[in-house]
């Protein structure tokens, strides 16, 4: 068992398993996942798991070489936790076609999505 950190099994394997340029969601309950996307569904109700815990789990695991969020999301959303760019939401859903997996939270704001993309630690 791990001391701290990520406990989920299969998301740490997928976050283990990911090489530079492999892309991650983290997403709110609504975005569509197409099909052959895996999804890690973390959901359980509204609002949990809130959607930044979740973020910050996965950030303490994976190396982000560049981050997107939809032009859409909130003012200001993300800026205190990671460098990311803006784009608008229907590519940010075509991006989400290529990803490794989609990890689902029961976030309740509207276009609460990240597209992380892999880094390298060197």
């Amino acid at each position: 068992m791990r001391h701290d950190g990520l406990w989920h099994p299969r998301l740490l394997q997928i976050l283990s398993a990911a090489g530079h340029t492999d892309l991650i969601v983290v997403a709110d309950p609504g975005l569509p996942v197409p099909p052959g996307v895996e999804t890690v569904d973390l959901v359980w109700r509204r609002g949990e798991p809130a959607f930044l815990p979740v973020l910050e789990a996965v950030l303490g695991e994976l190396v982000v070489e560049t981050a997107y969020v939809a032009e859409e999301s909130p003012p200001g959303f993300l800026d205190d936790v990671l460098t990311h760019h803006r784009i608008p939401h229907t590519r940010l859903k075509e991006l989400t076609g290529r990803a490794r997996a989609v990890v689902r939270t029961g976030e309740a704001t509207p276009y609460a999505n990240v597209v992380l993309q892999a880094g390298v630690p060197f």
